[in-house]
């Protein structure tokens, strides 16, 4: 084993939306930060290669549910934000409130330091404007999504958003990892952390393995943010066992429909919204690159429908589901859809088919189930406090997976104004042992 006896301030484990926050602000405060990352480090290439091997490899990003239902998340610098669909869905405020936590101030913060705002006319998708104009005439309160997006770096008819955007026009985790490398932070990819290190109760370091060889690097606080499946296989090898438990997911399934009026497919994915809150329903287009619809169509056992893709609109119904499953042992995650979750999903799914219907399409015909945006595994107010930390002095834990209660959104402006909480108290923290050390000297000098 090799032992790093470099101390930090932090380790930060994961480059996410929360890791990519954290190290930012913490090395931004003249913090010495080391960030650990198991996928690889590079840029965003629009390819579809580098989007299977950061996403599809099975254990390690891809998991299937007992349903067959694939859960992917991304394993590389930026985590899954690199390929999310730029969605800036606004925090569980209530939810968060309910557990001490108001996220209002960092929500207001984030917005002048991120790209947040609806797509201009130019760049919605054309499949979005017709879901949009549909859904409208039909009644429903659709209207444009929020996104994270660079509009003046963004390209009018592209599809590369899904595969990671190659012209830097989406916002993801790994442009705040790049501001904190800019300063002192060190960066490690392709280093799998498998626990923490810990002396009486209090986090000291981590373990990781990088190659066959296993390291070790100390530091005076620790933060997970490896994403719902990775920071609970964390915590238990660290001897925190009763984390990755009643966890939720959303169910997704996409709606298709060929639409004589579309012109083209390409486009901004996500760029309109229909959200049925009580229901726990979400329905948006998802214009996605030619390769990712026909494994799609591959996968449902539809390969006729494989090249079909100019004029087809697809439409996504995500759903929230309930508590339950567990994460196993080897991180596979064991949970079973409910009939609630299928007749969300049939609901949904007859929705968009009116909205397709009013638009003319035909060939109407929808996929088999996905899932997204595993999280509840190291919960609010049961594994973690309002500060996000763990039993564990020193040990913090900051990504979905701390979110308590199923959401059925997109977590990443939720996760990105947790970890805005989070470095604030970090910091706060040294300042008021500097304090302490102030005042003390001050009391010997005196004495």
């Amino acid at each position: 084993m090799v032992t790093d006896k470099t101390e930090f301030d932090a380790i930060v484990v994961g480059t996410g939306p929360g890791g990519g926050t954290l190290a930012r602000d913490l090395t931004r405060k003249g913090q010495n930060v080391l960030i650990l990352e198991w996928g690889f480090n590079g840029p965003a290439t629009g390819s579809l290669l580098k989007f299977v091997r950061d996403c599809f490899l099975v254990g390690k990003s891809l998991y299937l549910t007992r349903d067959l239902a694939g859960i992917v998340r991304g394993v590389c610098n930026g985590g899954s934000s690199l390929y999310y669909c730029g969605t800036a869905f606004e925090p569980p405020y209530d939810m968060m409130n309910s557990h001490g936590i108001d996220l209002s101030e960092e929500a207001t913060a984030l917005k002048k330091e991120v790209p947040f705002g609806t797509l201009s006319d130019e760049l919605m998708a054309p499949g979005g404007k017709l879901f949009l104009e549909s859904a409208l005439a039909l009644g429903y309160p659709a209207k444009k999504n929020p996104k994270f997006i660079y509009q003046n770096k963004c390209k009018p008819k592209c599809q590369l958003c899904m595969l990671g955007c190659p012209y830097n026009a989406k916002w993801h985790g790994g442009h705040f990892v790049d501001d904190a490398l800019e300063g002192s932070a060190k960066l490690i990819a392709k280093a799998k952390v498998t626990k923490v290190l810990t002396e009486n109760k209090k986090a000291v370091g981590v373990e990781y393995k990088k190659g066959r060889e296993t390291y070790r690097a100390y530091a005076t606080n620790v933060i997970l943010a490896a994403g719902g499946c990775g920071s609970p296989m964390i915590l238990r090898e660290t001897g925190i066992e009763n984390v990755g438990y009643d966890l939720f997911f959303d169910p997704i399934r996409f709606v298709y429909g060929t639409v004589k009026e579309m012109d083209g497919a390409h486009g901004v994915p996500m760029s309109s919204v229909l959200h049925f809150e009580e229901d726990g329903i979400l329905m948006t287009d998802l214009h996605m690159p030619r390769s990712l619809k026909m494994l799609f169509d591959l996968h449902t056992l539809k390969p006729h429908r494989m090249f079909s893709f100019n004029r087809v609109l697809p439409i996504m119904v995500k759903v929230r589901d309930d508590l339950g499953g567990r994460l196993t042992r080897k991180g596979w995650v064991s949970k079973k859809l409910q009939k609630s979750d299928y007749a969300k999903l049939d609901k949904g799914m007859e929705h968009a088919k009116q909205i397709l219907a009013n638009l003319g399409a035909t060939n109407i015909y929808n996929s088999w189930v996905f899932a997204a945006h595993p999280g509840g595994t190291v919960k609010i107010g049961e594994h973690v406090d309002e500060n996000l930390k763990t039993e564990i002095d020193n040990l913090y834990v900051c990504d979905a997976s701390v979110i308590p209660e199923p959401w059925g959104l997109p977590p990443t402006y939720t996760v990105l104004c947790l970890a805005r909480r989070l470095s604030k108290h970090l910091l706060g923290l040294e300042q008021a042992a500097a304090n302490k050390e102030m005042v003390a000297a001050h009391a010997v000098a005196k004495a």
